[in-house]
């Protein structure tokens, strides 16, 4: 059984000089797994919400790269919400955790760095489902 308390904040590195700043991610580095995919999300109306599933195998690692919104975890026992609104912090949500995205602000773009090509038979996007899942794997 995967805790919400497995997923963490993981400061990234920040290359500030005059003419601005650059943040380089590498996978085994920054990040605990081999980058497969790599999307984003940006031009999420306000008021609308992202995600609202989990996966059984893939792993992520979700940035702000502009702007802001709140991820929301869940392990089907405990929730919790967390604000990302700097490109050099990434959340890193391993396998079995429901997120939903929601509070984007305007102009707010979402980057994902995944462990795996997109799989639909990887995702769970029943939370009931979710949850007697989840209940199954604690027994």
């Amino acid at each position: 059984m995967t805790s919400i308390n497995a997923c963490k904040v993981i400061n990234l590195p920040k290359i500030s000089e005059r003419k601005g700043a650059i943040t380089p991610i590498y996978a085994g580095e920054h990040v605990p797994f081999e980058i497969q995919r790599v999307y984003y999300l940006y031009d999420v109306p306000g008021g609308e919400s992202r995600g609202g599933h989990a996966h059984k195998e893939l792993q992520q690692l979700i940035v702000s790269v502009m702007g802001a919104f709140d991820v929301i975890l869940d392990d089907g026992t405990e929730r919790r919400r967390v604000h990302l609104d700097r490109a050099y912090y990434g959340l890193y949500i391993p396998q079995m955790i429901w997120r939903e995205l929601e509070n984007f602000s305007s102009g707010g773009i979402c980057l994902v760095l995944a462990s795996a090509p997109y799989d639909e038979h990887d995702y769970i996007r029943d939370y009931l489902e979710f949850v007697q899942m989840i209940k199954c794997t604690r027994v």
